[in-house]
């Protein structure tokens, strides 16, 4: 298995508004990642894609997609949902203390190098992917 892919590439799975469609993205995510050589990346990268697949299934009406790409040494994760509202900005960890919800982008913004979210439009319909990067090195 090659260490670091020399060329780009992406995978989408699409998934039903199911909260089993998360434990799905996390096995797929992780054979996906064994597969290319990075499994050094599955354990935090399984963490992000579990919150945002759970934030889109849980908050948005109707199916959703796993983007998962690697490019220039840079695993990026995108959860696509058909809603159009903008993500709650993530509140810090010590800030929520004890809260049992508004971890998922707190632990996004904590543990990847980049995240963020742009409006996206699939099949005519409006929706929303929220992002995020992890660098191999």
């Amino acid at each position: 298995m090659p260490e670091n892919p020399p060329v780009p590439w992406e995978y989408c799975l699409y998934i039903p508004n199911d909260l089993r469609a998360v434990t799905v993205s996390r096995r797929t995510l992780r054979l996906i990642l064994t597969v290319h050589g990075l499994i050094r990346l599955a354990d935090t990268a399984e963490l992000l894609a579990t919150e945002l697949v759970a934030n889109a299934v849980r908050h948005a009406n109707g199916a959703a997609a796993l983007r998962v790409g690697w490019a220039a040494g840079v695993l990026r994760l995108g959860a696509w949902d058909a809603d159009p509202q903008p993500p709650e900005p993530p509140r810090s960890l010590a800030e929520l203390g004890d809260a049992e919800d508004g971890r998922g982008l707190a632990l996004v913004r904590a543990c990847a190098d980049q995240w963020g979210w742009q409006p996206l439009s699939r099949n005519g319909k409006r929706g929303k992917l929220v992002w995020c990067e992890l660098a191999a090195a």
